[in-house]
Order: structure tokens, then sequence, then C-alpha cells
């Protein structure tokens, strides 16, 4: 498909999202280094754990120094409901670390008022930062025009066949922060997340209850799939 083309469908997809699940708004909005922690927090468990996790740390350590200075077991220990409690209580503590060097203080707001590229560089070169949480930080809590891929959105971008069927993350990232308008993107950001949760599951997706499924080369290939079963050949789906 022409990238013309394939910007205008992604337009009417985004928008026919949009009428489904409607324009999400933010909550409490955290700040940027709440927000980080919260994002590390979110790495391989679900919502509700992360926000056990970062609700038990706030409860133990009201203020990020108090985290920084207290003994790595303690701080493990108050984040174990959210999973891999030793492996993020130590990235936790060391980008708290790299904080307080860089900036005297444990505080980064100063990146709201730095240009996107230079913000996202700065926080992806933090212990335990990558694309996907650096753009989290700069979306919610920054106001700054960045999108997130999480596993939902990568698996349905491929699905759809908005980016490659061998696409990795780090190519759904580059393709969709250019197709998607930046005006979009938290609405985007969370619709697409909303589909691969409720229907376009890693497995067991619903095709048929899908809003985009008319457009959709995975929805096509399950149907041909369908048809070459009574022939004894499957195509291949991903």
């Amino acid at each position: 498909m022409q990238e013309g083309a394939l910007r205008r469908r992604v337009k009417r997809e985004l928008e026919r999202l949009e009428t489904v699940f409607g324009r999400p708004r933010l909550g409490r909005r955290f700040s940027p280094l709440d927000e980080l922690i919260l994002t590390i927090l979110s790495q391989h468990t679900s919502d509700v754990n992360r926000d056990r996790a970062y609700a038990s740390l706030r409860r133990a350590f009201p203020r990020w120094e108090e985290a920084l200075r207290a003994s790595p077991s303690d701080v493990e220990e108050s984040i174990r409901v959210g999973g891999l409690a030793r492996t993020k209580s130590g990235v936790i503590q060391a980008v708290l670390r790299r904080i307080l060097r860089d900036h005297g203080r444990l505080d980064l707001a100063s990146l709201k008022s730095l240009p996107v590229g230079e913000a996202k560089a700065y926080l992806r070169g933090l212990k335990g930062v990558g694309e996907k949480t650096a753009c989290c930080v700069l979306l919610f809590a920054c106001g700054q025009p960045a999108f997130p891929v999480d596993t939902h959105i990568h698996r349905v971008a491929r699905r759809l066949g908005w980016v490659s069927a061998d696409a990795t993350p780090a190519k759904t990232h580059a393709v969709l922060a250019d197709l998607i308008p930046k005006t979009r993107y938290l609405t985007a950001h969370v619709n697409l997340i909303t589909l691969g949760r409720r229907v376009c599951r890693a497995r067991a997706p619903a095709c048929p209850q899908c809003p985009l499924r008319a457009g959709c080369r995975y929805a096509a290939l399950r149907r041909r799939r369908a048809r070459a079963d009574g022939l004894g050949t499957r195509p291949t789906l991903y």
C-alpha cells in the first residue's frame, strides 16, 4: 500500500476506534519522575499489580529521597506485589541516583521544556528505560508528542498491516510515530491498547467483533485459513 493511502486508512481506522471507544481523558497527571517510576513498575505485569506496587512503594517511602536512602531489600519488599521486585528495585534506586547526580535534586520537571528528542534521549540514557517507558513519561507527564508502543499496540499494528508482519517493536515505534497524527497520540495509544486487550487478543482474537475487521490483514488470513481447512491447507498466521 502506498504511503498516502496508508495514512488515509490509518486516519479512518483511528476515527472508527474513537467512535467505538471514545476519546479518553487523563485522570490525575503524575509528575515526570512519578510517571517514570510508575512505568518502570508496569514492566511485565498487569496494571492492577503495577498500581498496587506503586501505592505500596509510596506508603513505605512518601518522598523519593527516602526510597533512595533505603536499603535495597526494603525497596524490594515494598514493591513485591508487582513482580520482578529485585530487578525493579535496583532499577528504581539506580535511576534516582542518576537523577540526583544530574539535577542536584529528585525532579524531572525540566523535561517539559526540552525538545522531545533531547528529553527522550536523556530518559533512554537511564538504567532500565527503553523507548516505551520514555515515551510514556513524555506523553502522559510532560504533554510532549511521543507515541508509546506496548505489546498490544505492536500486535494490533502488525495484524492490521500498518507495519510489516515481521516488524520489530523498534520499527513499530518509528512507523507509528510518523503515521499517527501527533494530535491523536494520546487517544490512539489508549484506544489501540483497548482494542488489543478486548478484541485483538494474542490468543483467541475476536475478529468477528472487531470494528476494524473489514480492512484487517490478519482477519482476512483467518478467513482464508478457515476456508482452506476444508482443503487440507492452512495459511500461516502471526
